[in-house]
């Protein structure tokens, strides 16, 4: 989980090859009025966005019942929102990539046909709950080492 720019799908795809692990990206889930919505540069409501983690939930319900390991991203902005995603199950991690506002905005800032735009970093940061039930870890170092910690701490 974290905001535009924190490398959560980079890290999360790398986890999820070395483990062999399905990947989805939480982008992925939400419904088309939400991209639109994002796209125009409008934030979602928490209301937009219950669909959304309803269907992010789905899937992570789906792959603990067949015993597939799973790596999805999603920013998880709030703790309202983390309960949804995370249920009570021990199987379920939470990793936060956590970063300064400069980093982040860089990174944006460098991406191309992307929906999330600059400017929307702000309401991000806004919104951004820190957990405090999650393994944090700075987004300075480069992904393989990123990837590392999450596999040391997750005994993975």
């Amino acid at each position: 989980m974290g905001v535009a720019g924190s490398g959560k799908t980079t890290v999360g795809e790398l986890l999820a090859r070395e483990l062999g692990w399905r990947f989805n990206d939480a982008d992925g889930f939400h419904p088309p009025e939400n991209v639109a919505k994002m796209s125009a540069g409008t934030p979602l409501t928490d209301e937009d966005r219950q669909p959304w983690l309803r269907a992010i939930r789905r899937h992570i319900e789906e792959c603990l019942a067949r015993g597939e390991g799973a790596v999805v991203t999603c920013s998880a902005l709030k703790e309202t929102y983390r309960k949804i995603l995370l249920g009570d199950d021990a199987r379920v991690g939470l990793v936060y990539l956590q970063g300064s506002r400069e980093l982040l905005w860089a990174r944006i800032g460098a991406r191309k046909n992307h929906f999330m735009k600059p400017a929307m970093l702000d309401s991000q940061l806004a919104t951004l709950e820190e957990p405090t039930n999650a393994l944090t870890l700075n987004i300075s170092p480069e992904p393989p080492e990123l990837v590392a910690a999450i596999r040391q701490a997750y005994s993975l």
